[in-house]
């Protein structure tokens, strides 16, 4: 009976972690076989196999990291003969989308302010150097990026004649691109008084970077204060590791028996309530 469910946690196992997007040899044989090119698609006139290919590998499911909840959670359902462990990941798995979610944006954000803090060096670098405003624009946008996903219209903008500064306004609505708000008004200030646009976006970049190195302290200031959280959050966990160690049992108790069941719901009703007034008063702290 141990052979076979811990050959089902491995089959889960190895299922979540194909389909989560870790198969480094199907892609392999994708590419030497399929071609690669944009969309991996075969050239017209491709023989039916390979046709037949690259549908097979089109079609395969492409689930996120989240649903690497599932195999623990099947782990406990059969360890601790009960759905509701089960029960529990899947329900789990909204959650921990919307977490990493969350997090893919913030680092969205970091990477496009970032270009942005780049793009008014080189800018500043080009301009000390003697180019003009709008060749010096094209160099540190084709360089350094930070224009998002608005950097096409503001190329054009600069490239034939445009409303640069609406163009470079009209790029800040992008997440982490609010810097580029700065360098709209001093690229207007420039046009309309003649005043100095290296100056300009020098002290920008200046600005910029003193609010980069605070976001980031504030951000290793609070890095223990998480630390504290999922310390806290294991501490259940480490309860169960414990008394399965002395013999308890105590998944059957937990999952099994009346008295079981009513700590398990008031525990994880505690537990939820805990890690979010936890996270939402470490929230108040971070940079917005």
């Amino acid at each position: 009976m141990t052979a076979v469910v811990l050959a089902a946690v491995i089959c889960a196992g190895a299922a979540a972690w194909l389909m989560a997007g870790h198969e480094p040899g199907l892609r392999r044989a994708g590419a030497l076989l399929i071609g690669d090119g944009p969309t991996g698609a075969p050239p017209p006139g491709a023989p039916p196999w390979e046709r037949g290919l690259w549908r097979a590998r089109t079609g395969l499911p492409r689930l996120g990291r989240e649903w690497l909840c599932l195999p623990p959670a099947l782990l406990l359902a059969l360890w601790g003969d009960s759905p509701l462990p089960l029960v529990g990941g899947v329900l789990a798995v909204p959650l921990v989308r919307r977490r990493i979610g969350a997090r893919e944006l913030r680092r969205a954000r970091e990477r496009c302010a970032d270009g942005v803090l780049a793009l008014c060096g080189v800018a500043a670098a080009e301009l000390r150097a003697g180019s003009q405003p709008l060749p010096a624009l094209l160099t540190a946008a084709g360089t350094t990026g930070g224009l998002g996903r608005a950097q096409a219209a503001v190329l054009a903008a600069a490239r034939f004649g445009g409303d640069v500064p609406g163009a470079l306004r009209q790029a800040a609505q992008e997440p982490g691109a609010d810097g580029l708000v700065g360098v709209a008004a001093c690229w207007r200030v420039a046009v309309d008084s003649g005043a100095g646009l290296a100056a300009g976006l020098d002290r920008l970049e200046t600005a910029l970077r003193a609010e980069k190195d605070q976001r980031e302290g504030l951000r290793a200031q609070l890095a223990g204060a998480w630390s504290t959280v999922v310390v806290l959050a294991l501490l259940p966990v480490v309860g169960l590791l414990m008394g399965a160690a002395l013999g308890a049992d105590p998944l059957r108790v937990l999952l099994h028996t009346p008295a079981g069941l009513g700590c398990l719901a008031v525990g994880g009703l505690l537990e939820a309530t805990g890690l979010w007034w936890a996270a939402r008063v470490v929230r108040t702290g971070e940079p917005s």
